[in-house]
């Protein structure tokens, strides 16, 4: 069974990742930041405006295997500081629906500008 990259955007070409990948029936979405996916600017000066941007990111990936937020199974949230968790959270709902994924969130450090980072796992029908 082959692995099939997810590119509905460009990553950084200095990055040697894809966005995504697509094996069998599992859909693993690489950490996705605030970046906008046409100019790669970051979107937002707040873990808010930051984390609707990442999942609607992450979403794209998704789209990309034929998936949708209903087939992930494990979200992972990095925050740079433990003061965004309600914030995040908070704009994190938003885009999940019952039943609830898993979630792990860590704190992390993260490139200058950005405050949340997210992945996916996933599994199709």
């Amino acid at each position: 069974m082959p692995r099939t990259a997810l590119t509905p955007f460009a990553a950084p070409s200095d990055v040697p990742i894809s966005p995504g990948v697509r094996k069998g029936n599992i859909v693993q979405v690489a950490g996705q930041v605030a970046f906008h996916p046409e100019t790669g600017a970051v979107v937002g000066s707040t873990v808010a405006e930051q984390t609707e941007q990442t999942m609607r990111n992450v979403l794209a990936v998704l789209a990309e295997a034929g998936a949708t937020e209903a087939d992930v199974v494990m979200f992972r949230v990095y925050l740079t500081d433990t003061a965004h968790f309600a914030e995040m959270n908070d704009t994190y709902a938003k885009f999940i629906s019952d039943p609830r994924p898993a979630r792990t969130t860590v704190y992390v450090g993260l490139p200058e500008g950005l405050l949340v980072e997210i992945d996916a796992l996933a599994v199709l029908d």
